[in-house]
């Protein structure tokens, strides 16, 4: 998915991230750090900027936990079907499952904030259509989706639908 104008730093950026991001470490390097870092960076710049860059389209998720209560954020990488938005949750392939499908299954109301824009969805599991024909997009963003599926055995695709305002 290169990008019109190329940048030859960027593009040296994605592809070691991409082949770094297949390795365990780089698993839980990346949920403990870049996560935080990742989520921080998004608000402070109002969604404008990501450690991933205009390659890899990341929003803020934000759910209810369903233990708590409290209102959990998160970033996700995403891909566009129509107007809804889909994103893939193997946990970067660790032993124990992220908490957001979780809380999506319990409360389907989430908040997504994309490049500064809010948007009230409810979420829902793909199905086996939208999963065939959305993965293929993911993986070729971040071919270690595969890997991770693989390593953790697990794959929980969700589908956002936009909740349109009452008038």
């Amino acid at each position: 998915m290169p990008s019109e104008r190329s940048n030859p730093v960027y593009d040296l950026y994605l592809r070691g991230m991409r082949r770094l991001g297949h390795y365990r470490w780089f698993g839980l390097l990346f949920k403990h750090v870049g996560t935080p870092a990742d989520r921080a960076l998004m608000r402070i710049s109002g969604g404008r900027l990501s450690m991933g860059g205009s390659e890899l389209p990341t929003m803020l998720l934000t759910t209810t936990g369903r233990k708590t209560g409290k209102q959990r954020t998160v970033p996700l990488n995403y891909v566009r079907d129509g107007s809804n938005v889909i994103a893939v949750c193997e946990n970067f392939g660790l032993d124990k499952a992220s908490s957001w499908p979780y809380n999506l299954l319990a409360d389907p109301r989430a908040r997504l904030d994309i490049k500064g824009t809010a948007m009230d969805c409810l979420a829902r599991p793909a199905t086996e259509e939208e999963v065939d024909r959305n993965m293929p997009k993911l993986v070729a963003m971040w071919p270690a989706h595969d890997t991770y599926a693989a390593r953790s055995g697990t794959r929980k695709v969700f589908v956002f639908e936009p909740v349109r305002p009452q008038s």
